[in-house]
């Protein structure tokens, strides 16, 4: 039997302004230990910014690229968005980091008046269409409210209830649930956790992270 193959949409790499790279190591391990064939993948554009990751504040560097710096994580294999189908793929995944509110699509800055990089839009537009399961981590549901309010989807998105009201004015449905907690929207093909939206630290992560692979991986027809 073909490996299953699944997509990984990365933001970039740092929790401040790419990818959040453990919740990024461990989606991509607990990929790798059940045999999927990952597709790493992430926009070809510039980052929002750089952030400093010790003083936690603003660069004065130059923006970098959003897929080179993806690639720090997946060493050096990650295509761009706009060259992967829904039809080349068996599910997708996409961990969390700041970098996914600001560099697949500008929450950060513009809350529920917010768009999404229109690759990436497309993507989970057309894996919804085709039934396909879908994994979001930590922020990452924030990119399923907005693309696919409309179908009433079920999301987690830690306990802050400004952050899980934004989901809702979207359209979205808000489940709380606890740390290393998934929770499954059976209508939708959805899998969501809080990742680091609760943390408190990489154990209760890893095991949310692992469970919405699982039930991801279980999803595939």
């Amino acid at each position: 039997m073909a490996a299953k193959r699944v997509g990984v949409l990365l933001a970039g790499c740092g929790w401040l302004d790419g990818a959040e790279i453990q919740e990024a190591v461990c989606t991509l391990l607990a990929l790798d230990q059940r045999g999927a064939n990952v597709v790493y993948m992430a926009p070809d554009v510039g980052q929002m910014h750089v952030v400093d990751h010790q003083s936690e504040s603003p660069s004065d560097e130059s923006p970098r690229n959003v897929l080179k710096e993806s690639a720090r994580i997946t060493r050096g294999n990650v295509l761009p968005v706009s060259s992967v189908q829904a039809a080349d793929l068996d599910a997708l995944v996409v961990p969390g980091g700041f970098g996914a509110a600001k560099n697949l699509c500008d929450f950060a800055v513009n809350g529920t008046d917010m768009s999404v990089h229109s690759e990436v839009a497309r993507l989970i537009k057309d894996m919804h269409a085709a039934g396909k399961p879908q994994g979001f981590i930590c922020i990452a549901p924030a990119l399923a409210a907005k693309v696919l309010g409309a179908h009433g989807v079920q999301l987690t998105i830690g306990t802050d209830e400004g952050t899980a009201d934004a989901l809702r004015s979207m359209g979205a449905h808000h489940i709380n649930v606890e740390p290393g907690g998934i929770h499954v929207d059976e209508a939708n093909h959805i899998v969501s956790t809080p990742a680091y939206m609760l943390g408190p630290n990489i154990s209760a992560v890893h095991q949310g992270i692992d469970a919405l692979v699982e039930h991801v991986m279980a999803r595939i027809t």
